[in-house]
């Protein structure tokens, strides 16, 4: 785990200067180790001050920052025959060796020729950058959860972990590197190649019975290529359908489960998350935050997902709670239930659009969402527990899941407009899976409003006259300065 950064210089001047003060913006990302690479070589150190003071001098180069999380994460670049490779992320199911060591296999013998093939075979969550000469080949897996931005200004192209690392060049247009597509960057922009992406599926006959029973086994074969290099694993832990189901078949797959639960003070669905970890029989590792809390931790949060926006904001503070304290526990790998909602219909909107305009539209807006989760939540949720060198690893994010998924009936999701529960074929894995009744038929309720964030950014606000979203973009201000970016 850590940061890529790689960039072309159009004039054909040396490009390591830009690489090398990207990797600052990034260090927070990893600290471990730092590496910067040419086409034709490659320098690590322990400190990005020893790489800057290198003679090294190319229009391509790319680098790395390591946070190592495994004993076999290992410092990048790594060098072949005419080309450098860095590659940020996570490979499923999990080998012996270094990730970045077989993804160098596949690429061997001609990297512009297979360089797709990586995003086409290899499951994961990753992005790479590979330095050829005169030009960068960048990629991002299928379902964009690992973040990964591209942009250019007058003198370099690039692309990076972070916008932050974009901005320091002067790069304030930096997008989000489209998932499942590889990218040919030179002196005259990025030529972007669709790879492998989520389509819509046909959709399935299939009985409620069948449809639970495959997706249990999916669900269950899907956490265990996550967990397969771990003894133990941290569970984002809130007492709901999903992260219950998470933790569950973690257990299955053998492995001692922490659950962490964080919140504000007196918050009845902390409490429930108590009563529901107590029903499973697992160890929960409850924490409590105030109104202070939320306005210390706000400019820290805003700086990592790199928005003045107040729904990912009010999320992404209880993920980097949880990310903190797996972190003290030692747990430096983390499961949760992102995916979830979208892929079955979790969402109270679904209704609204089921009751407007039909079932159909409501598979179409399943799609989308499931399509654009990189955008809203993959990117903000990695960035916020990347900081706590904690690894995300979401079981419901995985190929064949989503493939499943799309292709069911929307009424194994969705019985009707006035369905409240919602996600059916979900409850009945966890049904078949004997978890209590009372957290298989628990309501939705998200998470900005269950830990009670959402309330307490509000109180924030009105101390200063200003709406919540006002509020949000004040401190936004005060974070970036200098910045200006769309909202």
């Amino acid at each position: 785990m850590g940061a890529i950064v790689a960039a072309v210089n159009k004039k054909g001047e040396n490009a390591v200067p830009e690489v090398v003060a990207m990797l600052k913006e990034l260090k927070h990302r990893g600290v471990d180790a730092h590496g910067v690479a040419t086409p034709t070589s490659a320098v690590t150190a322990k400190s990005i001050e020893e790489i800057a003071i290198q003679d090294i001098s190319s229009s391509v180069a790319l680098g790395h920052n390591l946070s190592r999380i495994l004993p076999r994460d290992r410092p990048q670049p790594a060098q072949g025959d005419d080309f450098t490779l860095v590659f940020e992320g996570r490979l499923f199911p999990s080998t012996s060796l270094p990730d970045v060591d077989e993804v160098m296999e596949m690429l061997e013998s001609n990297p512009q020729k297979n360089a797709g093939h990586v995003i086409e075979r290899l499951e994961g969550s990753y992005a790479f950058a590979i330095a050829c000469p005169n030009q960068i080949i960048a990629g991002r897996d299928t379902l964009g959860t690992n973040p990964f931005y591209y942009g250019e200004n007058e003198t370099t192209c690039a692309v990076a972990s972070e916008r932050k690392a974009l901005w320091r060049l002067g790069i304030k247009n930096a997008k989000s590197f489209p998932p499942g597509h590889m990218a040919v960057v030179n002196a005259q922009g990025f030529y972007f190649k669709p790879v492998k992406t989520i389509v819509q599926p046909p959709q399935e006959e299939v009985d409620m019975e069948t449809a639970a029973k495959r997706l249990q086994d999916i669900l269950l074969e899907s956490t265990r290529k996550r967990v397969s290099d771990l003894k133990e694993v941290a569970v984002a832990f809130s007492g709901g359908l999903d992260s219950s189901l998470v933790a569950v078949l973690a257990e299955k797959c053998g492995i001692d489960v922490q659950l962490i639960s964080v919140g504000l003070e007196n918050q009845l669905e902390v409490k429930f998350a108590e009563t529901a970890a107590e029903a499973l029989e697992s160890p929960l590792h409850l924490q409590t935050y105030t109104t202070k809390d939320v306005e210390r931790v706000l400019p820290k949060v805003l700086w990592l997902i790199e928005e003045p926006n107040l729904v990912k904001a009010s999320i992404a503070i209880p993920f980097y709670w949880t990310a903190e304290n797996a972190s003290k526990l030692g747990c430096h790998v983390l499961l949760a239930g992102q995916g979830a909602d979208e892929l079955f219909g979790g969402y109270q909107m679904y209704l609204k659009e089921y009751e407007q305009y039909g079932v159909e539209a409501v598979q179409k807006a399943m799609y989308r969402d499931v399509a654009m989760s990189y955008e809203k939540n993959f990117q903000r949720d990695n960035q916020v527990c990347s900081f706590h060198k904690v690894e995300l690893r979401l079981p419901f994010v995985d190929r064949d899941i989503v493939q499943f998924s799309l292709s069911l009936p929307p009424s194994l999701k969705i019985e009707s407009p006035e369905d409240s529960l919602r996600k059916r074929v979900l409850r009945q894995v966890a049904q078949n899976l004997a978890m209590p009744l009372f957290i298989v038929n628990k309501t939705k309720k998200a998470v900005q409003y269950a830990t009670g964030v959402n309330k307490a950014i509000q109180k924030l606000a009105r101390k200063e006259g200003l709406t919540s979203q006002e509020y949000v973009e004040k401190v936004f201000r005060r974070v970036y300065p200098a910045l200006e970016v769309s909202k």
